[in-house]
């Protein structure tokens, strides 16, 4: 509302000027276009009565409801003060609004100042200190104000310690050898499997289009936590800065809610193929494909941005401490000492909704193939239909499977170490095997992927 309010106020107000008309080489005695000034020079003036007050109305409205609701809530906030017992409490509650009403007594005591003085003094120089001490200066301690706001016995922390596995020496570099090689197997993958559907002309299917973009999901899925644990390990710390921490958190949000889009996206696929075979390259046609896989994408970027959002606003927290290997959203909003109930209900609402839906529509998609499926007179048409979504079938047990008993463990467990395992099976395991699963339980990956071997050696 503000921002759109601002921008009608600015655009009535250019539009008004736009009538008036200047001689050439007009000098304007301030160091830049101020309102005032401008309306004091021009030679000529179509501007109409009408004009003006809309002007004079606008301008006023904007000064006067800003300053009454000021006004309104400081009456009503010292009235609430009036009535506290005692005197900590008082303090405490002025100590909240201190910088904005510092902030607003400068804004405002400047900006009056400047006006008045521009009313009484005939001196461009005074006028453009007082403009200066108006525009600029206001600005500069408003944010010395803002940046002084330090809240009373909270802890800030500027990194998080995240989990190891194991503090024995003789077990870091077996454990590190192995997540190196889990993750350059997945990468590889997940890389081939990209490879080939972008190589072979038969591929070129919706089925194997959002095979591609998920297996692009989850290089950047793994990419966002094991690369960290990786250095953790080599370097014998533990420790995330703080950015670092909110941008692992947002890529791994992102592309976890990636995944479950996909994976939905691919059961309908499946749906169109086995149940209207004969419509099937009309439904999912290029564009349609497209599309989906784009709201796939902006859907996941606007739950991760929400939960980053949310994530922001905790500056303090109770502890550095995070039971994980990397910075699990969950955990780090149970860190934080502020009141956390509405960001809770906000979190796993998002949550909810990207994963209920997703999970709703792959068994929706797979009810309606199994009675397709069971429908069809000869068993090897059964197992032709079934077959073709069969791999498809195996990565949601997988991914949902590992994914559901992450969380489910991690609430009955309380073992910081078995959930970190857990977690691996989730994040690591799951995309590593992806790509094996559709290539070895697929005939055309693998022809495909056994062509470009002959190509390359």
């Amino acid at each position: 509302m503000s921002w759109l309010i601002l921008f009608w106020v600015s655009l009535i107000h250019v539009l008004l000027l736009n009538q008036l008309t200047f001689s050439m080489g007009t000098e304007i005695p301030h160091f830049f276009c101020e309102l005032a000034q401008l309306l004091k020079v021009p030679i000529q003036t179509s501007l109409s009565i009408t004009s003006l007050l809309t002007g004079c109305v606008v301008a006023a409205l904007l000064g006067v409801v800003p300053v009454t609701g000021i006004l309104f809530s400081y009456s009503q906030i010292v009235s609430s003060l009036m009535r506290m017992s005692s005197s900590v409490g008082k303090s405490n509650a002025f100590y909240t609004l201190g910088s904005h009403f510092c902030v607003i007594s400068f804004f405002y005591g400047k900006g009056f100042g400047v006006y008045l003085s521009s009313a009484v003094t005939h001196s461009s120089l005074r006028t453009m200190i007082a403009s200066m001490m108006y525009s600029e200066v206001t600005l500069m301690l408003k944010a010395r104000c803002l940046s002084n706001v330090e809240p009373q016995n909270l802890t800030d922390v500027s990194e998080f310690h995240l989990l190891g596995f194991s503090e024995d020496p003789e077990l870091q570099p077996f454990l590190c050898g192995l997540f190196l090689s889990m993750y350059l197997v997945t990468v590889l993958g997940n890389l081939l499997i990209i490879l080939a559907v972008s190589s072979d002309s038969h591929l070129h299917t919706p089925m194997y289009f959002f095979l591609s973009n998920l297996s692009l999901a989850d290089i950047g899925f793994t990419s966002t936590t094991v690369p960290k644990l990786i250095v953790n390990m080599l370097t014998h710390s533990r420790a995330i800065s703080y950015v670092g921490c909110l941008t692992q958190m947002s890529l791994f949000i992102l592309f976890g809610c990636m995944d479950d889009m996909l994976l939905s996206v691919m059961a309908y696929d499946r749906f169109v193929a086995i149940c209207h075979p004969l419509r099937y390259l009309v439904i999912m046609n290029p564009r349609f494909c497209s599309f989906l896989v784009s709201v796939s994408v902006l859907g996941s970027l606007l739950e991760s941005l929400l939960h980053t959002v949310i994530a922001l606003q905790l500056t303090c927290f109770r502890n550095v401490e995070i039971f994980n290997f990397f910075c699990d959203p969950s955990q780090l909003l149970n860190l934080s000492l502020y009141d956390t109930f509405a960001n809770n209900i906000i979190m796993y609402l998002g949550a909810a909704l990207f994963g209920f839906f997703p999970i709703s529509g792959i068994l929706f998609s797979y009810y309606k193939i199994v009675s397709s499926i069971l429908r069809i007179p000869s068993t090897g048409g059964k197992y032709k239909a079934f077959s073709t979504c069969g791999s498809h079938l195996a990565v949601v047990c997988l991914y949902f499977g590992t994914g559901s008993g992450t969380y489910l463990g991690t609430s009955v467990s309380s073992s910081p170490i078995k959930n970190a395992v857990a977690s691996v099976m989730y994040m690591v395991v799951s995309p590593m095997l992806n790509p094996f699963i559709y290539s070895l339980r697929n005939q055309e990956i693998k022809s495909t992927l056994f062509r470009l071997h002959s190509r390359i050696f």
